[in-house]
């Protein structure tokens, strides 16, 4: 469906209730396209959404010249974070500011066209709650992205093969998501574990004009596994701690209590003492004891993260 097609079925309150969220960290380069081409679309698929445009602690001026090139239109706003914090903290920053029921995460870099705005809010409005981008063109880091879209798809199991590209989602799905830093790559994967709808389209990547790349360097592949790590303990074991902490607990415990039954043997039926046994079952007896009862307190945490998140949902 092409952006002209899926602009007609759009319903007026489509065309209004839905705010693009712009992260930008010394992009001031492409800011006047940027701007001009989201006007242009705004102006000639009739949408009346608005554009919130986070500076996330530029020192190129950004934010100033954002602030110029969108004077006059209405539909324009600048936030600004004072240090950059990065692209998740400027997503919660955008959706603080607005109470659009629809957000569409939209990066500065223009490697998106602006045209795909009305495809995504089209796809929303058939009813699902976060809509991907599935990216064809030619990419920098295809090795990359493959090994952690596949990772992904089989640790977390969600229906989309492209989970670090642009969205569209209700807002109310990142009100009850749990965003840490960096986690916006994670978004669809939290998004899903706690039942809401995801689907993806086809989406044209193009090179950057200008400028360079805020997310390279080796050193970010690192951040990004242990990231993966961290959700994925997350989701597997917050709600049952005790399952990881105290069944390898009970593990070792058994272990010590098997190699004292050795130790024990040797001693008094050969007359053989070997002080490492009784080091080792100390050991493990200490240790597994430690884990189950790190286990139970962690029960406890979660019991009360329950109770917390249950009461911030009424209250919300």
């Amino acid at each position: 469906m092409t952006a002209r097609e899926a602009a007609a079925t759009l319903t007026p309150e489509m065309r209004r209730d839905f705010a693009v969220v712009v992260p930008a960290f010394n992009e001031a380069p492409m800011v006047p396209d940027l701007i001009q081409g989201l006007k242009g679309v705004f102006q000639e698929y009739q949408l009346d959404g608005e554009v919130l445009l986070v500076d996330d602690g530029s020192t190129d001026g950004t934010g100033d010249l954002a602030e110029r090139e969108g004077e006059g239109w209405r539909n324009f706003r600048v936030l600004r974070h004072r240090t950059n914090l990065g692209k998740t903290e400027a997503l919660v920053t955008a959706a603080g500011a607005t109470e659009r029921k629809y957000l569409v995460l939209f990066d500065a870099d223009l490697q998106h066209l602006p045209e795909e705005i009305p495809r995504f809010l089209a796809k929303l409005q058939e009813g699902w709650d976060m809509v991907t981008g599935r990216k064809i063109g030619d990419y920098q880091k295809p090795l990359v992205s493959g090994i952690y879209n596949s990772l992904s798809r089989r640790i977390f199991n969600v229906p989309v093969s492209d989970l670090n590209s642009m969205k569209a989602f209700r807002r109310e799905v990142l009100q009850e998501l749990p965003l840490r830093h960096d986690w916006h790559r994670f978004f669809v994967v939290l998004a899903h574990a706690r039942g809401y709808s995801v689907s993806e389209i086809d989406i044209r990547l193009h090179p950057r004009r200008a400028g360079v790349s805020k997310y390279s360097g080796r050193f970010r592949i690192v951040v990004g596994l242990m990231d993966l790590l961290s959700v994925w303990f997350l989701l597997l074991f917050s709600r049952k701690p005790l399952l990881l902490f105290g069944f390898t607990g009970s593990v070792l415990i058994l272990l010590g209590l098997a190699v004292g039954v050795v130790a024990f043997y040797l001693r008094f039926m050969h007359g053989l003492g070997f002080r490492p046994f009784l080091y080792l079952v100390i050991l493990l007896e200490t240790v597994g004891v430690i884990l189950v009862g790190v286990g139970l307190m962690a029960e406890m945490i979660a019991q009360l993260h329950h109770e917390v998140d249950t009461l911030r949902r009424r209250l919300r």
